[in-house]
């Protein structure tokens, strides 16, 4: 095992100051890159008992209740377990700005949440805290880590189980989004992906696509409801992918009320896999998100960056599995 007089030698610093930091002496005042030189130093040289720190979230999804936030703050849970299980403890953060404000005493960062960051808050904290993951979006890709679920294979893997079933009048209802990048987009990368996916596939669906607004349960229902009067009888989907379970459930209530039966009509898939999905009427198949896959490879990607003080950022998707329930059966099911 490394010596924390190699340690010192490689970073360039001395054996005391190597000690205090490696002991965990809060009162020890150091520059955060000087620490963070003597972390990849211990982690380079295989030292073992290297302290972890308080790790940063932030925290910056809308904020709203009911079945909207359920995806939410499952992840929120999920990230406090992992952390909590390495030995870790956590800050949450509002905005970027708070975390900018508080940077020096921490080694990086985890983010939550499709809120709105803007250009120079992100630039700003790339500047003070260069190593950070999102997880579930990607708003700066050249300054930061990402993990997120693999929505647009969702998408694929949906319209292929239904084309196997037979049914290739399919239909989408979502709502906007924030995509990749330092650009504001109305479109979700669900319906984007939907809609590259269709063409590709052969499927003339244009007119089915639904998606705007938030993803809510009550315009879930306004955006079936126009569906269904805009495509009377004969001319409707014999299936549709919703974009998550909470819009699911109001597309459900939507069909319902409208006398159309799901499966035999409309067979419906959702994306989440939230505890309401089992409860439905009908239960709802959908695609389950492995939050807890997600919160790992998050803290994991966000270990090696700081270690390594790597530069070149990773992006990882984390596939997701369908789950079937009686709005459709797949032919594997």
């Amino acid at each position: 095992m490394a010596t924390r007089k190699e340690i010192a030698a490689l970073a360039g610093v001395s054996q005391a100051t190597v000690s205090r930091v490696l002991n965990g002496d809060a009162s020890f005042k150091i520059k955060p890159e000087t620490r963070r030189r003597i972390m990849r130093a211990a982690a380079q040289l295989g030292f073992a008992n290297v302290p972890m720190r308080t790790i940063a979230v932030l925290d910056v999804h809308p904020q709203v209740e009911g079945l909207e936030d359920e995806y939410f703050q499952a992840l929120r849970k999920e990230v406090e377990q992992v952390v909590r299980d390495q030995g870790m403890t956590l800050t949450y953060f509002e905005d970027a700005a708070q975390l900018v404000a508080g940077a020096d005493d921490y080694d990086g960062f985890l983010a939550i949440g499709p809120g709105l960051i803007e250009p120079e808050d992100l630039e700003r904290l790339h500047e003070s805290l260069p190593y950070g993951v999102f997880m579930d979006t990607n708003p700066a890709p050249a300054w930061f880590d990402s993990v997120q679920p693999d929505l647009s294979q969702c998408m694929l893997d949906a319209l292929d189980a239904f084309i196997d079933a037979g049914r290739r009048r399919i239909g989408f209802i979502g709502g906007c989004g924030l995509l990749m990048g330092l650009h504001s987009y109305k479109e979700d990368i669900r319906s984007m992906a939907f809609v590259d996916w269709s063409e590709r596939l052969g499927l003339d669906n244009r007119d089915l696509v639904y998606a705007h607004g938030p993803v809510t349960v009550d315009n879930g229902r306004a955006l079936a409801e126009r569906m269904l009067e805009e495509h009377p009888e004969g001319d409707r989907p014999d299936a549709i992918i919703v974009a998550t379970d909470p819009m699911a459930v109001g597309v459900l209530q939507a069909f319902a009320s409208a006398g159309v039966k799901v499966p035999d009509d409309i067979a419906v898939i959702s994306v989440n896999n939230l505890p309401i999905a089992q409860y439905t009427a009908p239960p709802l198949t959908t695609f389950d998100i492995d939050q807890h896959e997600l919160v790992h490879a998050g803290l994991e990607t966000l270990k090696d960056a700081i270690a390594r003080n790597r530069t070149c950022r990773h992006h990882l998707l984390i596939s997701a599995a369908l789950v079937p329930r009686e709005s459709f059966t797949p032919a594997f099911g």
